[in-house]
């Protein structure tokens, strides 16, 4: 199992910055060969299901994904949500964090624990480095994009 942590700072308020990158589609328009499917209705809140479906034909997979922790930022106060990997292949967590950051800015914290079942832990650097960059690079366009 792998982990990282990115951290962004962004000239946004907070509730732009968090409806950017809380919009679980919008996921699927920023990681490669990715589609986003809601499973249960929104709006978003503890208990909502969606699925990252990543890959082609048959060497795609699920990760799907549960909010256990929802917590929108609310004036100057930061938001936080939790996601659960509960798919067959990928499992783990991940905290995506928005809070004041300097000169009125939003800075964002996205922590995750990643596990790809059928790799060995000898992979987990090659892992956590193709996870930074996959995530990282969603995260900066997320957050480019209105």
């Amino acid at each position: 199992m792998v982990t990282f942590q990115l951290e962004r700072t962004v000239p946004l308020p907070l509730d732009e910055a968090w409806r950017r990158l809380t919009a679980w589609r919008r996921h699927g328009d920023v990681v490669p060969l990715t589609r986003v499917t809601m499973v249960t209705p929104g709006p978003t809140r503890e208990g909502t299901v969606f699925v990252a479906r990543s890959g082609v034909g048959p060497l795609a997979f699920d990760d799907r994904m549960e909010v256990t922790v929802w917590c929108p930022p609310a004036e100057d106060e930061p938001g936080l949500v939790r996601l659960e990997k509960r798919g067959r292949i990928v499992l783990g967590w991940a905290e995506i964090e928005v809070r004041p950051g300097p000169g009125g800015r939003a800075r964002v914290l996205w922590r995750e624990e990643l596990r790809l079942r059928p790799l060995p832990s000898l992979f987990d650097p090659v892992l956590r480095t193709a996870a930074q960059v996959v995530f990282g690079r969603a995260a900066n366009r997320l957050l480019r994009r209105p």
